[in-house]
């Protein structure tokens, strides 16, 4: 029985605790969320485009080495 209680006990103390730790989270506002997109979809451009342009420099000199020349 004593086990019984000390396990429950332990479920109360997990979710007190928790609840503790949730109330110091920070929480970003709104414009906080949206500026923070805007330059995660920025930076996926920037590197889309860049790694591109690295793949069709390459796709060019490997295929001058090979002598396949488009």
């Amino acid at each position: 029985m004593d086990k019984i209680l000390d396990y429950g006990n332990g479920i109360k103390r997990f979710f007190r605790e928790s609840r503790a730790e949730m109330r110091k989270v920070f929480w970003p506002t709104k414009k906080d969320v949206w500026y923070s997109t805007l330059v995660v979809i920025g930076l996926t451009v920037v590197v889309g485009f860049y790694l591109g342009l690295v793949d069709a420099i390459l796709t060019r000199l490997l295929a001058l080495f090979i002598g396949t020349a488009p």
